[in-house]
């Protein structure tokens, strides 16, 4: 929910995983966020910048995470190459 200003104020905003588009429980001690840094193309130097993945235990437990983080970093540069 959301103020006046725009400012989120619920207490807690549960994350999604980015391959499957669950919501990530809080009790989903499985689960991890890894954070990968953006890199400029022309120099190959760190940007300042990163893009947050977040993996279900669910994902991971099935032994796809690897499969899954994979697929989410190509997906991302592929739309970053042809635009």
């Amino acid at each position: 929910m959301q103020n006046e200003n725009g400012q989120n104020v619920d207490m807690y905003v549960p994350r999604k995983c980015s391959y499957t588009n669950r919501l990530i429980a809080a009790k989903d001690h499985g689960s991890v966020q890894i954070n990968v840094a953006n890199i400029d193309p022309a120099t190959g130097t760190f940007t300042g910048e990163s893009t947050a993945y977040a993996l279900t235990g669910y994902i991971r437990n099935k032994s796809e995470g690897d499969m899954a983080f994979t697929t989410l970093v190509n997906e991302k540069d592929a739309s970053t190459m042809s635009s």
